[in-house]
């Protein structure tokens, strides 16, 4: 019973369908079906097969695809193969369009210039002087390669409607307001500001008091009727206030206009002293 098992899965799988010799020899198929010979009447139209060449942006972009994939030095350019293969692209570009070709025409004309000058002799003096005719071409090469690849990555960084799109999310639910802490020290604040503001409102009252010059020009020809020398600073009293004060030092003013008192000073920035006058003491 064993070897019945093991043999029957191999007789489930299928043959492989045996080919004869015809249809070996079939130059191609049809629906799975070989065909033996082609058609007679087999109508073929001049575009059916075409050659789509790499789109290129440039005549530049050409010269280095064609450097790149010869793998050569660009420092070294073999001119011979290189202007054999640039010019059979642009053949192959004037059949289609002739005014996309006219830049690169110019190009395989600088291309043979450059041939030319090197294939013919010249004399050793202008060897020595003379650089290499494709030094030009060298750096217009590096100079597009670099340019190039600092194209492909600008490309290759994301972009809004390439790469991505913005997604707006709309949210239906109403926010709740959250409202700041209020700390102690902010009511402090609060309230030094309201106090602040009292004082600048609050009332001042003003009384009126009658204060007479000549009651003070009495009082201080009082003190001096000693006859000596009495220090300015002594003749007023802090403690009356300051309407006192400055009526008081009018009545020292208006005693020195009528030349009633003398004031004098020793030396400049020592301290003030008034004296009665005795000639204005007899005549009053």
């Amino acid at each position: 019973m064993s070897e019945t098992a093991a043999e029957s899965p191999n007789q489930d799988l299928p043959l492989a369908p045996v080919e004869t010799p015809e249809q070996l020899a079939a130059v191609a198929r049809l629906y799975g079906e070989p065909m033996l010979a082609f058609p007679t009447d087999l109508y073929i139209p001049p575009d059916a097969l075409e050659v789509i060449l790499d789109a290129f942006e440039g005549p530049l972009d050409l010269l280095l695809y064609l450097i790149r994939k010869a793998n050569v030095n660009i420092l070294d350019i073999p001119m011979g193969p290189l202007t054999a293969q640039y010019l059979e692209y642009v053949e192959a570009m004037r059949e289609h369009n002739l005014e996309l070709a006219a830049e690169y025409l110019l190009m395989a004309a600088m291309l043979i210039e450059i041939k030319s000058r090197m294939l013919l002799p010249r004399p050793p003096r202008e060897i020595e002087i003379e650089e290499d005719p494709r030094a030009e071409l060298v750096r217009r090469l590096l100079d597009y390669e670099q340019m190039k690849l600092a194209a492909a990555k600008l490309d290759a960084i994301p972009r809004v409607d390439r790469d991505f799109e913005w997604v707006g999310v709309f949210v239906a639910e109403k926010v709740i307001e959250r409202q700041p802490e209020v700390s102690l020290h902010d009511l402090q604040l609060a309230w030094l500001r309201l106090v602040r503001q009292a004082r600048l409102t609050q009332h001042h009252q003003i009384k009126k008091e009658a204060l007479s010059v000549r009651e003070h020009m009495s009082r201080i020809l009082r003190s001096l009727q000693g006859g000596s020398y009495v220090v300015f600073d002594t003749l007023f009293d802090a403690s009356e206030g300051a309407p006192h004060l400055v009526v008081s030092f009018l009545a020292v003013l208006e005693l020195v206009k009528e030349k009633l008192v003398h004031v004098t000073q020793n030396t400049a920035f020592a301290p003030i002293y008034v004296k009665l006058n005795d000639a204005g003491t007899e005549h009053a």
